[in-house]
């Protein structure tokens, strides 16, 4: 007799339930029970089955050359197949724990199923109704796999590289989005790969075994058919994938019919196929893809919808990674050629930081490639080499550091600018002090005022457009200032006040224009050109306020904001053909310490500093205003990121200049210093006759001389804006940018009108030298030029300036030289005028 209780449970929990109950009370008596311990075979492959084993407990796993393996559970019965059609074991099965079977011989399971041939009957239906199931299932993965092919990724190319915080993050949120279904929007400038990273997240994800498609958004079908299916014919990609990962590429191309059917997608899950039938209605299916979208650009319709974003960092904010990534492609070219790797030496990777990578990852590839095609034979990637695109900011410099070492070595030695303040610049200013107040009052006697005005005056203004601001690294004001800055902490043992950055900002450069306009009513009303005491008084009032401020402040804050002189050299310096710059790549990337902003102890082959005086980061200068060649940065920087380069000149004014109103002011004041300079020449022009000597006539009449250009040029720019206006041809540019075209003319007046002081006086230095100590000097040599040549000079420097001032409009600018007709006069007729009270002609 049977057991009732197993012919229950192989009715219940296995696959002989098909049976008749009659069959199964006949197998039943037929069962042994046995014990199987784990990690030993049931069944081996291609071999003849010893028997049917039914698994009441325990857990087996099917191992078969054609198929994957497959865990087995209780109710799992072994060797069915092959006893009933006489076949070998299709499988290995192992168990994974210790396992009890029922267990029949197959010598007797044979006999019974000789006695009871409907078994055979039935297990033969239900093979063939498995094979059809099969074959359809074959010709749906056929048609899937038909759809799929041409889209298919097959893995990703690369992990993420690089150990800076942005390589860290981004593989952070890989992980994330790995460890999520729910759809991603990967977006980040062109060249960095984004695609790599979408398959990264599929293959890092439990359904890494489902295929990943990736479809340019370009190129999908306005209708959708080709992503949503059409009802009732040819699936869509979607359905073709089941649960894969959809990855739509250049998400910004994406057609904007589309818009709706994707916004379904990301919002319920389903897409609705598309129907040939305008009457037919649509039914709707559910979506079970992981949806990835890459983006160059936000798409508003979509972005809100995406519940994780992942913003790709740009390569030249990550310059850090720039070394691990060359040698990455490098490896990978060279293992494709089959020869050694070439090494990179630093000047190669530094002047790769130095470019900003507009088409980032992808260009750096090809710039690898490029660099082992120039090797020919070598085994070291140099600086020749390797060498990117130059950037707007690299167009037409020469590091002059580069092409002279021994400036480089000069510039970082300790005479530079150090020794040469403190052991002649500061006594000699003393000595020069000490002469105008001691010694004759007038310029023919005095070699102090001489070198004040004759000497001083016509060298810097020559040296703006050459050096810029080179005089403020040995100005004897901040000197005097520096030294009272370390006595002050000296004997009060405290520390500095940190600059009020905002209200100099604002305020400073206003300061500084009054200040300047005190100076040039004081030079004109009271004769300081020609009064030594008066000049003193002048260099002393200067003097006063780089120490007052230096015992206050830290560092120069006088010379960024408050110094008339300071403002003047840095304004002119905008005009100069050389530059101290950075490179922003090998500061981003090397750097951690800022020792060149901020100050620090020796460092590499950087020296220990105080820092920037005047707090301006080389990397971020955008001009020549706040630098004063000092060469603090260059001293301090261990990666010789700090460039000292030759440009065209005044480049920055129409590159990376922004625009002051104050120091537009400034400049409008010191074009019309050129006219109260020469008020004697514009009576002489008017043929008038004013009484100088009157002080209040005198005020008023250098008051509206020193007016007048701004009159002019807020003249000019207000008809150019009323024929804009009247014509709507462009719309005008702002008058503080366009202003700084009068630059280059303002520096030629203020030159022109010095012309005649340096080459007229200059030279009488040894007699009235001499004539200062009360001796006679009238057998020592003299070397003035003659009337005639200062004329020519002046006159070349004013038509110089007038040509560089229309050339910098148009720079500036940016539109048809008709446009700006009214600013081209404007700066011509100031020249003339100019020309005729300064030059005579």
């Amino acid at each position: 007799m049977s057991d009732p209780g197993i012919v229950t449970w192989l009715q219940e929990r296995t696959a002989l339930s098909l049976c008749p109950q009659e069959v199964l009370e006949a197998l039943a008596p037929h069962l042994e029970t046995r014990i199987i311990p784990i990690y030993q075979n049931v069944a081996i492959e291609d071999s003849a089955p010893d028997g049917l084993y039914i698994l009441r407990s325990g857990l087996l796993e099917s191992n078969s050359k054609r198929l994957s393996p497959v865990g087995l559970l209780p109710g799992s019965v072994i060797n069915l197949q092959a006893l009933i059609l006489k076949q070998p074991v299709q499988a290995t099965i192992t168990t994974l724990s210790d396992c009890e079977f029922w267990w029949i011989n197959a010598a007797e399971f044979s006999k019974i199923i000789a006695q009871y041939p409907e078994i055979t009957q039935i297990y033969s239906q239900k093979l063939a109704a498995t094979v059809e199931e099969l074959s359809s299932q074959l010709n749906f993965e056929q048609q899937r796999q038909t759809i799929l092919r041409p889209y298919l990724v097959s893995k990703a190319k690369r992990g993420v590289i690089g150990k800076t915080r942005y390589a860290v993050r981004l593989r952070a949120e890989i992980k994330k989005a790995a460890a999520s279904r729910e759809p991603v929007l990967i977006f980040g400038e062109p060249g960095l790969e984004k695609d790599n990273l979408a398959a990264l997240i599929h293959f890092g994800s439990p359904f890494r075994r489902q295929p990943i498609i990736k479809i340019d958004c370009s190129k999908l079908q306005i209708s959708g058919a080709d992503l949503f299916g059409r009802a009732g014919g040819k699936m869509g990609l979607i359905e073709a994938l089941g649960e894969g990962t959809l990855v739509l590429n250049n998400l910004q191309e994406l057609p904007k019919e589309l818009f709706n059917g994707i916004s379904e997608l990301l919002q319920e899950q389903t897409y609705t196929p598309i129907s040939r039938k305008e009457d037919a209605t649509p039914t709707k299916k559910l979506s079970q893809a992981r949806i990835i979208f890459i983006s160059e650009r936000t798409v508003p319709e979509i972005d809100p919808l995406v519940p994780l974003k992942i913003k790709v960092p740009p390569l030249r904010v990550r310059k850090a990674d720039l070394d691990e990534w060359l040698n990455y492609y490098l490896a990978l070219i060279c293992r494709g050629k089959g020869i050694n790797k070439p090494q990179v030496t630093p000047e190669a990777i530094r002047r790769l930081q130095a470019y900003d990578f507009p088409n980032n990852l992808r260009e750096l590839e090809s710039l690898a490639q490029r660099a082992i095609v120039q090797l020919q034979g070598t085994t070291v990637i140099t600086e020749e080499i390797i060498w990117p695109s130059a950037s707007k900011k690299k167009l037409f410099r020469l590091n002059l550091l580069n092409v002279y070492p021994a400036l480089r070595r000069f510039l970082r030695s300790p005479w530079y600018p150090d020794r040469i303040n403190y052991g002649f610049t500061a006594a000699a200013f003393a000595l020069v002090v000490g002469i105008l107040f001691l010694g004759p009052q007038t310029r023919q006697e005095n070699f102090a005022l001489n070198l004040f005005w004759a000497w001083w005056w016509p060298l810097v203004l020559i040296g703006f457009p050459f050096v810029g601001r080179l005089w403020c690294a040995f100005c004897p004001f901040m000197i005097y200032g520096e030294i009272t800055q370390k006595l002050s902490l000296w004997l009060f043992k405290g520390t500095l006040k940190k600059w009020p950055r905002q209200a100099a900002e604002h305020w400073g450069g206003w300061f500084l224009f009054g200040l300047f306009t005190l100076i040039l009513l004081w030079e004109e009303l009271w004769n300081l050109q020609n009064t030594a005491y008066l000049s003193a008084c002048l260099l002393l009032l200067i003097t006063a306020g780089a120490m007052i401020f230096s015992a206050i402040f830290e560092r120069r804050f006088w010379c960024r904001y408050l110094c008339p002189i300071g403002g003047m050299n840095g304004m002119f310096a905008k005009l100069s053909m050389t530059e101290l710059r950075a490179q922003q790549g090998t500061c981003s990337a090397e750097c951690t310490t800022y020792q060149c902003y901020k100050g620090g102890p020796a460092k590499g082959e950087g020296q220990e500093t105080g820092g920037c005086p005047l707090y301006s980061h080389p990397a971020q200068l955008e001009d020549n205003r706040d630098c004063v060649l000092c060469m603090t940065c260059l001293k301090a920087c261990p990666h010789r990121s700090v460039e000292f380069n030759l440009r065209p000149p005044g480049i920055e004014l129409w590159t990376t200049h922004v625009q002051r109103p104050d120091e537009v002011a400034l400049m409008l004041l010191l074009f019309g210093a050129v006219f109260l300079h020469h008020l004697a020449e514009i009576q002489a022009l008017f043929q008038v006759q004013w009484n100088l000597s009157e002080f209040w006539l005198h005020l008023g009449l250098s008051v509206a001389a020193l007016s007048l250009p701004a009159l002019v040029v807020l003249m000019a720019y207000g008809l150019r804006s009323l024929s804009f206006q009247i014509t709507q041809m462009l719309k005008p540019r702002p008058f503080f940018e366009l202003a700084y075209g009068y630059l280059p003319l303002v520096l030629a007046a203020n030159l022109a009108h010095y012309w005649r002081l340096g080459l007229g006086e200059a030279g009488r230095i040894l007699p009235v030298t001499l004539a200062t100590f009360g001796l006679k000097g009238s057998h020592l040599p003299i070397l003035v030029a003659h009337p005639a040549v200062i004329a020519f000079l002046q006159g070349s420097t004013l038509i110089l300036g007038i040509m560089f001032s229309i050339f910098l409009t148009q720079k500036i600018a940016r539109q048809p030289f008709f446009t700006l007709l009214t600013q081209h006069l404007s700066i011509v007729f100031l020249g003339m005028c100019l020309g005729k009270i300064v030059v005579g002609y």
